[in-house]
């Protein structure tokens, strides 16, 4: 029988202003729950009424704080700018960001039109460079700050049937090593989060077949599913004050896959 888990507590996390995209189901919402179970004052927006809805009611109920979340599709740019902004008239500047929205719809390279194409890259890659420049002044008025960027293993693996996918996910190690010189002037560090085959709901209902749970076996080098906690624990060492000095980094969360 394996033993729990001892999982850290971070001090400096304790009311710390955090956004994060995409925080109402999966990854996200795993990301959301445990900010606020570090004593964070956290906002997130979500296409996902119903789930978000449920998540912020579910933190509250754990005795947290119950997080600030507006239903929002950040393929408007306009709409996600907007809601940065009241979140942090809210809450406070932020001095986290996490750039965690994504949807890795299967597709062929074949069916891809120039109207798929932008829709995908609208969700899966302009959001974050919108994101951060909407918290960026916030951070800077605050003296520090960290941006997460959450990439994938997916493209690096050859992950095949999203091409387009493959291609937002892979710019997200340029969008964070483009920025870590001019951001880290102000001390604020940016470094990206790359999972592996994290078991959401989603992944699990869409593609974990037999085949699947062979190719976990066959591929990872610790014999347990990665969970979206799993995440989680990354990306809140990278907000903490124990990273202080990290940054211009990718940080790999697969069970040894890659």
């Amino acid at each position: 029988m394996k033993d729990s888990p001892q999982l850290s507590i971070h001090p400096s996390l304790k009311g710390r202003t955090v956004f994060v995209t995409g925080g109402g189901s999966g990854i996200g919402a795993a990301m959301v729950a445990a900010f606020a179970a570090q004593g964070a004052r956290v906002a997130f927006v979500d296409i996902a009424e119903g789930a978000s809805a449920a998540l912020a009611q579910r933190i509250a109920q754990e005795g947290h704080a119950a997080p600030w979340w507006r239903a929002c599709d950040v393929r408007d740019i306009g709409a996600l700018q907007k809601a940065i902004a009241d979140a942090a008239a809210e809450l406070g500047d932020f001095a986290v960001l996490v750039n965690n929205v994504a949807s890795d719809d299967r597709h062929t390279l074949e069916s891809v039109t120039p109207d798929y194409y932008d829709n995908r890259m609208a969700i899966n890659e302009r959001p974050a460079l919108f994101a951060i420049q909407s918290v960026v002044p916030g951070m800077r008025r605050l003296g520090f700050g960290s941006v997460i960027n959450l990439g994938s293993t997916g493209w690096q693996t050859k992950g095949s049937g999203y091409p387009c996918y493959a291609i937002a996910k892979s710019s997200v190690n340029g969008l964070t090593r483009g920025l870590a010189v001019e951001l880290g002037r102000d001390r604020i560090r940016i470094n990206t989060v790359s999972p592996g085959w994290v078991m959401t709901e989603r992944q699990v209902q869409l593609w974990l077949d037999d085949e699947g749970e062979q190719s976990l076996k066959r591929n990872q080098c610790l014999p347990d599913k990665l969970m979206p906690e799993d995440i989680a624990r990354m990306v809140l060492f990278l907000a903490s004050d124990d990273a202080r000095m990290c940054t211009a980094q990718e940080f790999t969360v697969d069970a040894g896959w890659t």
